[in-house]
């Protein structure tokens, strides 16, 4: 009997092992996959980038690419990751930033339609959806105060170009120096290049943009399914140890569990049943959320390191993101007059919904379709 227990227990290690060479070869290849985009996008515009992306040159025309097609995705480490493969290609920064910003916005989504699986209890579907939509507050205000700034100052452009001057600085020490992630992803990106370049620059660009994407689908399906299988359970253990301990042990581990499962969308959807049982408070869960923003930045700054072409504005949209996730936390959760502001919308929002039910799908498509449209609207106007 215990011989068989040892043997399963073994048996059972080993496929650990399988697991975790399985989670670091897609994680390699996703890096390979933003290379490729970043040279598809290359090879396909030339030094036309600009000019493909005229469209999206006003802020809120950008801004509804990154909430729409984060809405549509599931994924805001996918997006993201797209973008900066985009900009190694060419795609100006300036252009890039509503983008991330967007994106957002639009991986709030997902718990909140998951909240929608409380919808029958009116108590436990209030607090669910006031759990789920504390993300959304959150995020909208933050775009509401850096978007204008941006505008204004390009102060996340600015904060992004000095994390990247420390990496890309002069000397031997310089990340252009010594990059092995580069020259590990260097063999498989350049063997795609030369196979898709038989095919004419635009042709080829393009096909190798769109086998770019597909392997970061892909990638990051496969990882996320991995890692809920080998974290998922201590992902839940150090949510129920850190939640209700304070807001700076909240933010830290909702960093931490995001990184463990590669989704924010995962991490605050994980919380949505606690706070529909009536196991944690808004309040206590609110932190939680902010950290999982910042988690889910590691996948695009991780992929950015190793592109090829705009290497140092890949970077810099990277950084950008996180960025613009860490000061949102600091400045929205760090001032008094805006920390509640968040919670107290959620809560009106959840007491609203629980009477009415059809408010809370009204809330759904007003977000993230009907407000995207009236900022395409707006955009074409100014």
């Amino acid at each position: 009997m215990e011989n068989n227990q040892a043997v399963l227990s073994n048996e059972s290690q080993s496929q650990k092992y399988v697991q975790w060479a399985m989670v670091a070869l897609l994680v390699y290849l996703l890096i390979c996959a933003v290379g490729m985009i970043g040279g598809g996008f290359k090879m396909a515009t030339g030094e036309h980038a600009r000019e493909l992306f005229a469209f999206a040159s006003n802020p809120f025309a950008g801004l509804v690419v990154g909430i729409v097609a984060t809405a549509l995705i599931q994924s805001s480490s996918t997006v993201t990751s797209i973008i900066v493969g985009l900009v190694a290609g060419g795609l100006p920064v300036e252009l890039a930033v509503p983008m991330v910003m967007g994106a957002n916005v639009g991986t709030s989504i997902t718990n909140t339609i998951v909240s929608l699986g409380h919808v029958r209890a009116k108590e436990e579907f209030k607090r669910a959806f006031s759990a789920a939509t504390v993300h959304d507050f959150f995020n909208l205000l933050s775009v509401l105060i850096f978007l204008p700034l941006e505008i204004a100052f390009g102060l996340l452009e600015k904060v992004g170009s000095w994390m990247t001057g420390l990496f890309y600085g002069s000397g031997d020490s310089s990340i252009k120096s010594f990059n092995i992630i580069k020259a590990a992803t260097a063999p498989v990106v350049d063997t795609f290049k030369s196979a898709t370049h038989t095919m004419g620059d635009q042709v080829g660009g393009i096909t190798l943009i769109i086998l770019g994407i597909i392997l970061i689908f892909v990638a990051i399906t496969m990882v996320g399914k991995l890692l809920k299988k080998l974290m998922v359970g201590k992902a839940k253990e150090i949510m129920h140890t850190a939640i209700g301990r304070g807001p700076i042990s909240g933010i830290f581990s909702g960093t931490l569990v995001t990184v463990f499962v590669q989704s924010s969308s995962t991490t605050t959807s994980l919380m949505v049943p606690l706070a529909g049982s009536g196991a944690f408070k808004l309040k206590e869960i609110y932190p939680f959320t902010l950290g999982a923003n910042i988690g889910t930045c590691v996948t695009a700054v991780l992929a950015a390191t190793a592109v090829t072409g705009n290497a140092e504005a890949a970077l810099q949209i990277s950084f950008i993101h996180l960025a613009y996730n860490v000061l949102g936390v600091v400045l929205i959760y760090g001032l008094p007059i805006l920390r509640n502001l968040p919670v107290k919308a959620a809560e009106k929002l959840g007491e609203i919904a629980s009477e009415n039910k059809f408010a809370a799908l009204g809330y759904i498509l007003g977000v993230f379709f009907v407000m995207p449209a009236l900022c395409l609207g707006l955009s074409s106007v100014i």
